[in-house]
């Protein structure tokens, strides 16, 4: 499984646009996605509801992980939707 941490830029946090990016990123991957907040709470970036519950901020750094085919490639599209 390949991580990366990520600091969010997007402006307003991890909103409905960008949480809809990203579980559509994490649809479209072949593996497990999975993002964990600094505080430990990790969520399957499949859901929008899990995600959209973790009310995260510009600010806030979390942990991207990904496993299967490519795993490099959806953490660099990920990266890129909470970089705004």
């Amino acid at each position: 499984m390949a991580n990366r941490t990520v600091v969010i830029r997007v402006a307003g946090g991890a909103h409905a646009r960008p949480v809809a990016e990203l579980v559509r990123l994490a649809m479209a991957h072949d593996g497990a996605v999975e993002l964990t907040t600094s505080t430990g709470r990790r969520v399957d970036l499949g859901s929008v509801l899990a995600v959209m519950d973790l009310a995260l901020l510009a600010g806030d750094e979390v942990e991207l992980s990904a496993d299967g085919t490519d795993p490099e490639a959806v953490l660099d599209a990920l990266e890129r939707v909470l970089a705004g």
